[in-house]
């Protein structure tokens, strides 16, 4: 029983999808991804969208390419403002050393992409 709550807990830790979203997304987009429980929605003046519908409201087929470029800024998205989304920024630029140890600066661009195609796989396993 230990040894599989432990390899969960592990498993969780190493799910940088999630926590990419847990830290930037989940503070508006909520904890589920259904846009109706995060802990800024009262402040917000437009509607959240629901993050468990993008496959759903595109006939089926989750849309990668759109969701990834959103997330890394060629492709904006009215409420969230200038194309640095409000919470979290340049975060994928500039915090790739908190996951990426001993990570050359150079090659900081395919930090951040690793980051955020990992945000874009979990956002699909979030589809209903």
């Amino acid at each position: 029983m230990l040894i599989g709550l432990c390899s969960q807990a592990k498993a969780d830790k190493l799910d940088l999808g999630k926590r990419e979203y847990d830290s930037a997304c989940a503070v508006c987009h909520g904890i589920t991804g259904k846009g109706d429980d995060g802990p800024l929605k009262s402040l917000l003046t437009r509607p959240v969208p629901n993050l468990t519908v993008l496959a759903k409201n595109n006939k089926g087929v989750f849309p990668f390419d759109k969701v990834f470029q959103i997330i890394d800024g060629r492709q904006e998205v009215a409420a969230h403002g200038p194309r640095n989304m409000p919470v979290w920024g340049n975060a994928f630029n500039n915090q790739t050393s908190l996951y990426f140890d001993n990570y050359p600066q150079q090659d900081s661009e395919s930090a951040a992409r690793s980051r955020i195609l990992a945000l874009t796989e979990y956002l699909y396993r979030l589809q209903n």
